[in-house]
């Protein structure tokens, strides 16, 4: 009981690392001297930009603090946490507008997360603890002692690693489209902003949070739908692999 007490809640995770930023950053950003009717909530871009970057950090040191164990999604948040306020840095220029530049290194950024998480993904296959066992091939979904079991019993451990390897592969390509997509929202919110314009870093926060809130359904959704082909890929393979019925090799509705 005292695990399922220190799992991180995925409606919390996504609450806290995706839409409460959003939210800061498309209602807060803008600035009180460029608006008729000012608002409490209206704090201005850098304010509202320190706020959202904030709340995703300050949860992941404290999930940390009450775990105390090492999550890589976490690690992976508060990485790219303190880079988007890095780049922000740089892009916002001293008078208030931003470099023209913005949609490239900003792009660039967000496409880099998804493939150093594909890197570390494939860099693991080959150590004790293989991040494809974490994301897919775990024993929620499959019958791990079953299938190992059949397969030491028939000597297949080398196709056994292949099959591995080979859907390891799949997995990582789902990085690479991710970080694609990333870099097409990038252009696609940032590339056409009036960056000298006044309120130009305001527009820069807005649009950030637009990639943020499309990013879930632009990319996660497909991410999901890629995910899931990848389970039902490896369990035909490894029912060709060992002779076992799918309900033997996954736990899938059991």
């Amino acid at each position: 009981m005292a695990d399922k007490k220190q799992k991180e809640s995925p409606l919390m995770n996504i609450m806290i690392n995706v839409l409460l930023p959003v939210i800061v950053l498309s209602k807060m950003s803008k600035d009180p001297a460029l608006v008729e009717e000012i608002q409490p909530w209206h704090l201005g871009p850098q304010k509202a930009l320190f706020i959202a970057l904030v709340i995703p950090l300050a949860y992941g040191i404290f999930h940390f603090i009450k775990t105390r164990k090492f999550n890589l999604f976490s690690a992976i948040g508060i990485f790219s946490i303190l880079v988007t306020g890095g780049v922000t840095l740089y892009l916002w220029n001293p008078d208030g507008t931003v470099k023209p530049d913005a949609a490239l290194w900003f792009g660039l950024k967000e496409a880099i997360q998804p493939l150093i998480l594909g890197g570390v993904v494939l860099a693991s296959h080959r150590t004790t603890g293989p991040l494809f066992r974490e994301f897919i091939y775990n024993e929620s979904i499959f019958d791990l002692s079953r299938i190992e079991s059949k397969i030491k019993e028939l000597g297949k451990e080398n196709e056994y690693n292949q099959v591995i390897f080979q859907n390891t592969l799949v997995f990582c390509g789902s990085f690479v489209i991710s970080a694609i997509m990333n870099l097409i929202l990038a252009y696609y919110f940032l590339g056409s902003l009036d960056y000298s314009s006044d309120n130009a870093q305001q527009l820069y926060n807005e649009s950030v949070a637009k990639i943020t809130g499309w990013g879930y359904v632009v990319i996660g959704l497909p991410l999901l739908g890629i995910s899931a082909y990848i389970i039902f890929k490896h369990i035909k393979d490894l029912q060709k692999l060992t002779g076992l019925e799918r309900e033997e090799v996954t736990l899938i509705g059991s």
